[in-house]
């Protein structure tokens, strides 16, 4: 059974954090963190991705950046990225996590956009791509366990 998974992209405040809470409510008793490879900690989550999980029930106000670090990279059994680009710079800068990094669109051969500073649209655009990987991801991860 898988125990932690681990959400990365840039900032740690649109992305990540709406996949880490779309997986939480679709996997119980599994510890789901995010982090942003140069995320400002202690940020909020961006507005308009409160707002676009909140019309998908999702309460992301809790959220606050934190920047990825060695502690997580060894404590997360999965690793899951928005792009390929923040697989490669995460197994660049922690070679441990070789083998354990995936992309969330990994199946489908699919990035996730960065909506951050764009319209509200661009954040339901990544919100319905997140929602497609985090679908595979957690048949994938059931059928494990």
């Amino acid at each position: 059974m898988m125990n932690k998974i681990l959400v990365v992209c840039v900032g740690n405040i649109c992305r990540s954090p709406m996949a880490e809470y779309a997986l939480r409510s679709r996997l119980d008793g599994i510890a789901i963190a995010s982090a942003g490879l140069d995320a400002l900690e202690g940020y909020a989550a961006d507005p308009d991705a409160i707002r676009v999980s909140a019309e998908h029930g999702l309460d992301i106000t809790p959220h606050r950046a934190r920047r990825v670090n060695q502690a997580l990279v060894n404590e997360a059994e999965l690793i899951l990225t928005m792009e390929v680009t923040h697989m490669r710079e995460l197994m660049r800068r922690y070679p441990t996590s070789h083998g354990k990094v995936f992309r969330l669109g990994e199946a489908e051969d699919f990035d996730v956009p960065d909506p951050y500073r764009k319209p509200i649209e661009r954040f339901h655009d990544s919100f319905g791509l997140i929602v497609r990987g985090v679908d595979v991801w957690t048949s994938r991860i059931k059928a494990l366990a």
